[in-house]
Protein backbone atom coordinates (compact mmCIF):
# COMPACT_ATOMS: atom_id res chain seq x y z
CA UNK A 1 0.00 0.00 0.00
CA UNK A 2 1.07 3.31 -1.27
CA UNK A 3 1.46 6.39 1.61
CA UNK A 4 0.32 9.21 0.17
CA UNK A 5 2.70 12.08 -0.87
CA UNK A 6 2.35 15.37 2.03
CA UNK A 7 3.06 18.79 0.51
CA UNK A 8 5.37 21.75 1.58
CA UNK A 9 4.73 25.22 0.92
CA UNK A 10 7.92 26.38 -0.26
CA UNK A 11 6.20 29.83 -1.32
CA UNK A 12 5.11 30.16 -4.56
CA UNK A 13 5.12 25.94 -5.52
CA UNK A 14 4.05 23.42 -3.61
CA UNK A 15 6.45 19.85 -3.56
CA UNK A 16 5.23 16.40 -2.66
CA UNK A 17 7.60 15.41 -0.54
CA UNK A 18 7.70 11.69 0.87
CA UNK A 19 10.39 10.01 2.87
CA UNK A 20 9.26 6.83 2.27
CA UNK A 21 9.68 7.47 -1.48
CA UNK A 22 12.93 6.48 -3.02
CA UNK A 23 14.05 9.36 -4.57
CA UNK A 24 12.38 12.21 -2.10
CA UNK A 25 15.23 14.33 -0.97
CA UNK A 26 13.67 14.23 2.75
CA UNK A 27 14.85 11.12 2.86
CA UNK A 28 18.43 12.34 2.37
CA UNK A 29 18.09 15.31 5.00
CA UNK A 30 16.34 11.95 7.81
CA UNK A 31 18.95 10.49 7.37
CA UNK A 32 21.56 13.29 8.30
CA UNK A 33 19.95 14.32 11.08
CA UNK A 34 18.99 11.00 12.78
CA UNK A 35 22.15 8.99 11.82
CA UNK A 36 24.32 8.45 15.39
CA UNK A 37 26.47 11.44 14.68
CA UNK A 38 23.73 14.23 12.83
CA UNK A 39 21.31 13.29 15.67
CA UNK A 40 24.55 13.73 18.61
CA UNK A 41 25.87 16.39 16.59
CA UNK A 42 22.68 18.27 16.44
CA UNK A 43 21.88 17.76 20.00
CA UNK A 44 25.42 19.31 21.27
CA UNK A 45 24.80 22.56 19.17
CA UNK A 46 21.23 22.94 21.13
CA UNK A 47 23.38 25.13 24.00
CA UNK A 48 24.88 27.10 21.71
CA UNK A 49 27.70 27.59 18.79
CA UNK A 50 30.60 25.40 19.41
CA UNK A 51 33.84 25.75 18.06
CA UNK A 52 35.32 22.28 16.28
CA UNK A 53 37.30 20.84 18.60
CA UNK A 54 35.02 21.45 21.11
CA UNK A 55 32.01 19.89 19.74
CA UNK A 56 34.42 16.64 18.37
CA UNK A 57 34.99 16.41 22.70
CA UNK A 58 31.47 16.94 22.99
CA UNK A 59 30.50 13.65 21.07
CA UNK A 60 32.39 11.52 22.12
CA UNK A 61 34.06 8.72 20.00
CA UNK A 62 32.96 10.66 16.55
CA UNK A 63 36.03 10.79 14.10
CA UNK A 64 37.74 14.07 12.82
CA UNK A 65 36.74 13.15 9.33
CA UNK A 66 33.25 11.96 10.18
CA UNK A 67 32.61 14.68 12.20
CA UNK A 68 33.87 17.22 9.17
CA UNK A 69 31.32 15.05 7.16
CA UNK A 70 28.46 15.52 9.27
CA UNK A 71 28.87 18.96 9.77
CA UNK A 72 29.19 19.52 6.07
CA UNK A 73 25.89 17.73 5.08
CA UNK A 74 23.96 19.34 8.14
CA UNK A 75 25.18 22.82 6.75
CA UNK A 76 24.00 21.93 3.30
CA UNK A 77 20.64 20.63 4.52
CA UNK A 78 20.60 24.50 6.17
CA UNK A 79 20.42 22.61 9.97
CA UNK A 80 24.08 24.04 11.25
CA UNK A 81 25.59 27.27 10.02
CA UNK A 82 29.21 27.91 9.48
CA UNK A 83 31.23 30.72 10.38
CA UNK A 84 34.68 31.57 10.28
CA UNK A 85 36.02 34.41 12.01
CA UNK A 86 39.47 36.24 10.40
CA UNK A 87 41.85 35.23 12.62
CA UNK A 88 45.14 34.33 13.06
CA UNK A 89 45.12 31.14 13.66
CA UNK A 90 41.52 30.71 12.22
CA UNK A 91 37.95 30.53 14.45
CA UNK A 92 35.48 28.68 12.57
CA UNK A 93 32.31 28.42 14.96
CA UNK A 94 29.16 26.25 13.84
CA UNK A 95 25.48 26.82 15.57
CA UNK A 96 22.42 25.32 14.40
CA UNK A 97 20.18 27.57 11.75
CA UNK A 98 16.29 28.27 12.90
CA UNK A 99 15.32 24.64 11.61
CA UNK A 100 18.22 23.16 13.32
CA UNK A 101 17.12 24.22 16.96
CA UNK A 102 13.78 23.28 15.59
CA UNK A 103 14.89 19.78 14.58
CA UNK A 104 17.23 19.89 17.59
CA UNK A 105 14.42 20.19 20.09
CA UNK A 106 12.29 17.47 18.53
CA UNK A 107 15.93 15.18 18.49
CA UNK A 108 16.51 15.52 21.89
CA UNK A 109 13.02 14.88 23.31
CA UNK A 110 13.54 11.77 21.60
CA UNK A 111 17.08 10.93 23.15
CA UNK A 112 16.05 11.94 26.63
CA UNK A 113 13.04 9.81 26.23
CA UNK A 114 15.53 6.81 25.19
CA UNK A 115 17.87 7.61 28.37
CA UNK A 116 14.79 7.17 30.30
CA UNK A 117 13.81 4.26 29.04
CA UNK A 118 17.09 2.10 29.68
CA UNK A 119 16.16 0.41 32.50
CA UNK A 120 13.53 -1.41 30.75
CA UNK A 121 15.63 -1.97 27.28
CA UNK A 122 18.49 -3.40 29.26
CA UNK A 123 16.02 -5.93 30.81
CA UNK A 124 14.70 -6.82 27.65
CA UNK A 125 18.09 -7.62 26.24
CA UNK A 126 18.90 -9.36 29.10
CA UNK A 127 16.02 -11.09 28.81
CA UNK A 128 16.40 -11.83 25.35
CA UNK A 129 20.08 -12.50 25.05
CA UNK A 130 19.02 -15.44 28.44
CA UNK A 131 16.36 -16.67 25.75
CA UNK A 132 18.70 -16.98 22.89
CA UNK A 133 21.80 -18.13 23.95
CA UNK A 134 23.55 -15.03 24.80
CA UNK A 135 25.43 -12.42 22.71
Amino acid sequence: METPARTESTGSAELPFDVFARDCPSRETLEHVTGRWGSLTVGALYDGARRFNELRRRVDGVSEKMLSQTLHALERDGIVHREAQPTNPPRVDYELTPLGREIAERLLSLIHFVEGSMNPVLAARQSYDATRGGR
